[in-house]
């Protein structure tokens, strides 16, 4: 079989009940368009039935390509899995496989990409989830902005059109804390956004939990930006200047009414002050030590159990670089 143009990637983690759905929605759309595609799901380590499911349908439609994870990897490198076994000679799609992301958006996304874009990203344009969700994603997209050294898009996430050359530029970043969508601005080449109004889940329930959605943001902030180290140093300058003037004021009250500022309260206010500002830079300088420790270790960002390529079974080959693995 020749390369397909197009490959379709999907990362599913205990998905059974959206796979069926997922499933007839991408078929419906490759027998409607005249383009080669391939669809390359991910099975991030599932406790339920995603994985036998996932393996029933690669044996019997050639077209569905299957990458099957040791364990529970996370999203990120679910999709970093994915980008590594797409085949797709033109782009690359990306869509959750909840089916937030519409795929019937494709063809609005290619014509795009014929028009000289090398990343389409999608723009969400309204969201479904709760209050809370949505007040903290508009308020991090908008700080990650404000303080990234790329222009980061607002309110866009993995959801996008990537052509082949920036696929093998990103398949050649080896970092560890991986936020894709803050690799992808930085590859550069032509990209433009494409606004949609994101869909509620077809079934089940969210799998980014609170914890996981704060390590993607810290990934995006301590991997995008040179905002935390530098905050050491202006903290740092304003308890100096706050120091500074409590002891000018001191002198000033010592000399001119002859007395000094006494008590308990000020002196606290001097300990928790500066013991505020260390332990602030100690936790910041902390994550960045945490992210050396685990690059260096140079593990694999990934571990293969198994593939089905055009219903074929596969073993994976030996894993033992950081980067990502075909």
């Amino acid at each position: 079989m020749e390369k397909p143009q197009i490959s379709i990637i999907a990362p599913l983690y205990n998905e059974t009940e959206s796979f069926p759905h997922l499933v007839t929605r991408l078929s419906k759309l490759m027998d409607s368009l005249s383009l080669s595609i391939e669809v390359v799901l991910v099975d991030d380590g599932s406790r339920d039935n995603t994985a036998t499911l996932m393996r029933q349908l690669a044996l019997l439609d050639r077209r569905y390509h299957c990458v099957f994870l040791s364990r529970n990897h996370g999203h990120q490198l679910a999709l970093t899995a994915g980008l590594a076994a797409a085949r797709g000679t033109e782009a690359v799609f990306v869509i959750d496989g909840d089916l937030q992301d519409p795929p019937e958006l494709l063809p609005d996304f290619y014509k795009l990409y014929q028009e000289g874009y090398d990343v389409v990203y999608a723009v969400r344009r309204k969201r479904k989830e709760n209050f809370v969700k949505r007040t903290g994603y508009y308020l991090f997209y908008r700080l990650l902005k404000s303080i990234s050294y790329v222009e980061i898009p607002l309110d866009s996430g993995d959801f996008s059109l990537i052509s082949r050359r920036v696929v093998d530029v990103m398949n050649q970043m080896p970092e560890e804390s991986r936020f894709l969508r803050g690799m992808r601005t930085w590859v550069g080449f032509k990209q433009t956004g494409f606004e949609y109004e994101r869909s509620e889940r077809i079934a089940g329930e969210s799998k980014y939990s609170f914890k996981q959605l704060f390590n993607l943001a810290y990934n995006g902030i301590f991997n995008f930006s040179e905002f935390p180290i530098k905050f050491m140093t202006r903290a740092g300058g304003t308890a100096i200047g706050i120091a500074l003037v409590y002891f000018i004021i001191v002198i000033v009250k010592k000399l001119l009414f002859g007395g000094v500022i006494q008590g308990f309260t000020a002196l606290l206010f001097v300990i928790i002050l500066f013991s505020g500002v260390q332990l602030i830079s100690l936790g910041i300088i902390g994550e960045y030590v945490l992210r050396i420790f685990f690059q260096s270790k140079g593990r694999p960002l990934y571990i293969i159990k198994e593939k089905i390529v055009e219903g074929k079974v596969e073993q994976p080959q030996n894993q033992t670089t950081a980067k990502p693995q075909n």
